[in-house]
């Protein structure tokens, strides 16, 4: 298959929407050889902090010596950030040999027609078989009990914080998505969760008795405190199994504390028989990268990207950004884009406050809100906006506002954020697939 042929087919795929159940991926996977048991794995579902929590595990593991492999999505600017072994993307030439062999043994199964997720999970698990992957850390697309990752039996099962977020597909109450969540949870396995609200905690308890599954929780069977911090940094002290002291974290935010603390536990549980070292510990937490979270993507103007695009998200955002507000930069000139079905309010409230200059625009994508609607929220709550068809001409008008001092923050939506790296100069492979 070519480029252009491999694009086509899996741009195509995305016409079949979301198919929630797991029919569909184990007929898959049985054609497939049944690849997904060829490595051992973790499993991390959640609706915030999954893909931080999932980065530092893997750079844990591979700080360790094992073979990693790692499976996230969406993507920012390539499709290749979906699927890495030992913390790098796989090639042009990877992802067009993977869709080749999936299509092909998709095409002969009757009355088949398979997702974009269903197909690029396939491509993922037949990747880490490929490369003799040990230990995959597998990033849910979306909810847990159907999604197309749940074909896996792992060594643990993660839940990162769970909030209020795809509330048509997974529930309009958070213990409703919360069972979701719950769902990927298997006989036995151990459960590593993220602090929770007291309903929600109460509903992976109860699905972790049922399985009888160990559960650790944060703040309970393991914790972290703050030793020392700085505005773009954090110091903490872990304890759980072992004791590890002043564990500084390469993702920046408060906020990565917790979903450090999640990840040192699960490796502490999943490698119980040979346990990493203190060095393991502290390099693979301080050295775990994750693209569009809190990330400065150009230094002049500097501009922030990060992808978050719920409330929950944004709010710990926002804690960062009044951090660095008041110790580094002037003003922020805020550049945001989010979809029209997310809670834009709830969005919007954390932000504006801490901008000086807000600039509306719309990333190319159907569910985006356009930039006049997002202009009406803002001004519904008191502050003035402007507005920018496209994410280029948002970013040349941030450049227009910038005077030195000032921080230009992109957020809303991670097709936002992965627009703004496209139109800075970061060379996108399928970058049309994000979904």
């Amino acid at each position: 298959m070519s480029y252009s042929g491999t694009i086509e087919y899996l741009y195509g795929l995305q016409k079949h929407g979301m198919k929630f159940g797991l029919d569909n991926i184990k007929r898959l996977m049985s054609a497939l050889g049944n690849p997904e048991r060829s490595f051992r794995s973790v499993h991390v579902a959640g609706t915030n902090g999954k893909g931080s929590t999932s980065a530092i595990i893997e750079s844990v593991l591979r700080t360790s010596g094992m073979r990693t492999g790692i499976f996230s999505s969406p993507h920012l600017v390539s499709f290749t950030e979906r699927i890495k072994i030992d913390g790098e993307e796989i090639g042009e030439k990877d992802v067009i040999e993977l869709a080749a062999e999936v299509r092909s043994v998709a095409d002969r199964l009757e009355a088949f027609h398979p997702t974009f997720f269903e197909v690029v999970t396939a491509m993922a698990f037949l990747q880490f078989r490929k490369m003799n992957t040990e230990w995959a850390v597998i990033e849910v697309g979306m909810g847990g009990r159907l999604d197309a990752t749940n074909v896996i039996i792992p060594e643990a099962s993660v839940i990162t914080t769970v909030s209020l977020d795809h509330c048509e597909f997974l529930g309009h109450t958070e213990e409703e998505i919360a069972n979701e969540k719950a769902g990927i949870i298997k006989d036995h396995v151990p459960v590593i969760t993220a602090e929770q609200t007291p309903e929600v905690m109460d509903v992976i308890a109860r699905k972790a008795a049922g399985k009888q599954s160990p559960l650790f929780r944060y703040n309970s069977e393991f914790s972290a405190h703050i030793v020392s911090e700085d505005p773009e940094k954090i110091i903490f002290d872990y304890s759980g199994g072992g004791k590890y002291t002043r564990l500084n974290p390469g993702l920046q935010g408060e906020h990565q504390m917790a979903n450090a603390a999640v990840a040192v536990k699960t490796v502490e549980v999943i490698m119980d028989q040979y346990p990493a070292t203190v060095f393991d510990i502290r390099t693979g937490v301080g050295n775990a990268r994750l693209p569009g979270r809190i990330e400065m993507i150009r230094d002049d103007p500097p501009v922030l990207i990060d992808g978050a695009h719920n409330p929950s998200a944004v709010n710990a955002l926002s804690v960062y950004l009044k951090r660095i507000l008041s110790s580094k930069y002037g003003r922020i000139i805020l550049v945001a884009g989010i979809m029209k079905d997310k809670d834009i309010d709830g969005i919007l409230r954390p932000l504006l406050p801490l901008a000086s200059e807000i600039i509306f625009t719309s990333p190319a994508y159907g569910r985006a809100a356009p930039p006049e609607l997002l202009a009406a929220r803002a001004g519904s709550l008191g502050y003035f906006s402007r507005q920018a068809r496209k994410m280029s001409e948002a970013l040349n008008l941030a450049e227009n506002l910038f005077m030195p001092g000032d921080l230009i923050v992109v957020t809303g939506s991670f097709y936002t954020t992965g627009e703004a790296k496209e139109a800075l100069g970061h060379r996108g492979i399928f970058a049309r697939l994000r979904e």
